[in-house]
């Protein structure tokens, strides 16, 4: 079996996930894949091309660029919520409210039925120029 290596590549945007840091291990890999699926409808070409093995078993495509995850408490969550809504950043929301919801629908209607400045979250996504999106996560901290 070969590998191909390539150099690696330097986007001119970033991709940041930011998770409360009190979240149990299957809240935050939950939140994370919710939280990743409204940035990758985004925009066209965030999602890469199909993959394809070598017995030509054709896969489902995957975001292009890395994704970085962090953690924060909730006032740096909210701070970065902030952040993002004043820079005008893509950014989906996870809240404590929709661990309780079973659908989209009502999912949305959990969302709409909070102020913004009253929402309860436990994970954000931004999108946007590297600058920017490392200007609004400030003081989250890469997870471990």
């Amino acid at each position: 079996m070969t590998t191909v290596m390539e150099p690696a590549t330097r986007f001119d945007t970033k991709i940041a996930i930011v998770l409360r840091d009190d979240l149990l291990p299957w809240q935050e890999l939950n939140v994370t894949a919710f939280l990743v699926s409204g940035i990758a409808t985004r925009q066209d070409g965030l999602v890469g091309e199909p993959y394809e093995d070598g017995d030509g078993q054709r896969y489902l495509p995957m975001m292009r660029q890395p994704m970085l995850v962090f953690t924060a408490d909730a006032s740096v969550l909210r701070s970065a919520h902030a952040a993002a809504l004043r820079r005008g950043m893509p950014m989906s929301i996870y809240t404590r409210d929709l661990f309780a919801t079973g659908h989209d629908e009502a999912n949305r209607a959990a969302v709409r039925a909070v102020g913004t400045d009253d929402l309860d979250l436990v994970g954000i996504a931004v999108h946007g120029p590297r600058n920017a999106v490392d200007k609004t996560v400030k003081g989250a901290h890469l997870h471990a």
